[in-house]
């Protein structure tokens, strides 16, 4: 649907924007762990289907991916590039991702994807939130981890943390959970 007038427009900026910071929330809401707030992402009746690892409601799948997560000490999920379609209070997206997954050592390898999520939103109550998310996988890569490019590469910067002592959580006062759209 093209817009004919520019309060149309706007809206559906504003939409397609709310869209983006939602999938936005994902990831951080993945990669610190905060499970409440991944949990405030979907609608009550949302499906999530990450094909043969899981497919479910939501409850279940925040309760599965919180166990799957506790195998790695570090990830790290970039939404690249999103394109939305809205009509209405209804919208579909696809978000091309690149995905990173460190296990601890011994044996700590590196696992990299790249992957799209399909999603179905709904505004309801003023709120946009998903109803179904899924996953395709594109490509994926696993290498063992080399200690001494962590020792080397930015040695010195704070290193980020899978909870809430990242320090995202002390630098950004305005958002120590960010809030669902």
């Amino acid at each position: 649907m093209t817009p004919t007038h520019p309060d149309e427009t706007l809206r559906m900026l504003a939409d397609k924007q709310a869209l983006g910071e939602l999938v936005a929330a994902y990831s951080r809401a993945i990669d610190r762990r905060d499970f409440a707030l991944l949990r405030s992402l979907y609608h009550d009746d949302a499906i999530d289907d990450h094909g043969a690892m899981f497919c479910g409601p939501v409850d279940a799948y925040v309760a599965w991916v919180a166990d799957a997560l506790s195998q790695f000490e570090a990830t790290a999920h970039y939404a690249v590039q999103s394109l939305f379609v809205v009509e209405g209070d209804h919208a579909e997206g696809e978000t091309y991702k690149i995905n990173y997954h460190r296990t601890p050592a011994p044996d700590a390898r590196e696992i990299i994807t790249g992957s799209r999520s399909l999603d179905r939103f709904e505004r309801r109550g003023g709120v946009w939130r998903f109803t179904l998310r899924s996953v395709t996988l594109d490509w994926s890569e696993t290498r063992p981890v080399d200690p001494a490019a962590y020792a080397q590469f930015a040695a010195q910067s704070v290193h980020g943390r899978p909870d809430a002592s990242d320090p995202s959580y002390a630098r950004l006062r305005l958002f120590p959970r960010f809030q669902a759209c």
